[in-house]
Order: structure tokens, then sequence, then C-alpha cells
């Protein structure tokens, strides 16, 4: 992966996780997110509006980092690259996807669940990974203990990870950022509450401050 990609994740720290449905939604959704010094979105392709909501922020905010999640194929990559995505998420590890980002030269996080997706993901010549779902499979606890033989490898935690538990994950070194949706919740974007999202953006970048200084 790029270094100054990985330097972005490092430094945003939380990176929020966004299913948006309207790409009208894109740009007020960026503004409230750089305004709470969260400027990054994971934009999942959950969503027919994916794509256009991706176009969108990185035209009205091109210096905020903007990537594609919930990434299942090659097909999928291409279109998150053709709309500017600066980096591919998946939910699991998938070596084709995989594969396939390196040769596109395009930063790719892999979702892993176990030491045996670590130690492929480890093989293709990744350093930085997902680990999804974070809590249902045992929180920063399992984490660390799969983190244990590699220590050449960080981590994103991702599904499950909220404001009472995101502590707990950043003050470990082996996590280089967070994955999180609750200052992007649905309702919270489908009722405009935008000012809402960057108060709930900027008590998550001053938790983060203050634990990583």
């Amino acid at each position: 992966m790029k270094n100054n990609i990985i330097r972005r994740f490092k430094e945003i720290g939380i990176i929020p996780v966004i299913a948006l449905e309207h790409k009208e939604d894109a740009s007020l959704l960026a503004d409230e997110l750089c305004k709470g010094g969260l400027p990054a979105a994971e934009i999942t392709f959950r969503t027919r509006e994916a794509a256009a909501c991706i176009k969108e922020m990185r035209a009205s905010h091109p210096d905020m980092l903007v990537g594609a999640g919930t990434i299942l194929s090659t097909a999928q990559v291409d279109e998150a690259i053709s709309a500017g995505a600066q980096f591919i998420v998946s939910p699991g590890f998938d070596e084709e996807v995989v594969k396939y980002c390196i040769q596109k030269d395009i930063p790719v996080v892999p979702g892993t669940a176990t030491a045996t997706d670590v130690q492929a993901a480890y093989k293709l010549g990744l350093s930085f990974v997902k680990v999804f779902p974070a809590e249902i499979l045992g929180g920063i606890k399992m984490i660390k203990a799969i983190a244990a033989p590699y220590n050449m490898m960080t981590f994103m935690p991702s599904g499950g990870v909220s404001e009472k538990n995101m502590d707990a994950y950043l003050k470990e070194d082996i996590i280089l950022c967070v994955g999180g949706s609750w200052m992007v919740k649905k309702d919270l974007i489908d009722n405009k509450e935008f000012d809402t999202i960057e108060a709930l953006s900027r008590e998550a970048r001053s938790r983060f401050e203050k634990i990583r200084g």
C-alpha cells in the first residue's frame, strides 16, 4: 500500500463508514466530517449511488481521503476507481480482488477474521488489513492474539466499533485506525441532522487526539 495513504489513515485515526443513498447528500456530509476533524469516508457499495457519492465527494472535497468499502468483485474495483476512490476495502479476504487491486496500483484493505486470512494478506505483501466484524470476533483481545506472530502488520477493526469501545482499540499500537458508523448513522443522514454528525465527529476526533496525542 502506498505510504502516503497509510499515513493518512493513521493521522485521521477514525474512518467513517458510510452507506449513502443519495448523491446530493455527499457534499453536505463531507462538509460536516471535515469540520468535525474526520476528513475521510469509506463509502460502502451497498447502495446504487455509492460510486456517484464517491465522485461527488472527491470533486467537492479533493483533500479528503475517500475510498470504497464492501467491494466484492473486480468489476466493483473498476467502478470505484472510475469514480475516484483512493482506496478499496473488502469485508473478507478475496485473493482475486486483492491481486487485482495490486495490479491496478490502488491501496487495498481486505477484511480478515482469522490468522489464516492475515497470513494470506502477508504473503501478498500487505502490511495493513481490516478486521471484521471486530467486536463479534472478540474485539481487541482477539486482534492482539492474532497479531502476536505478525509484528509487521497493523489493523483497522470495523464492525461493532463505537464511541463506547473505540478507546480500547486506539490505545494499542497494532491498531492503525478504526472504522465506524456511529457518527454517520442512516437516520442522521436521512433526517439531514448534519450538525449532529459534525458534533459526533468532533467528539470522536477529540478522544482520538487524547489517546494518540
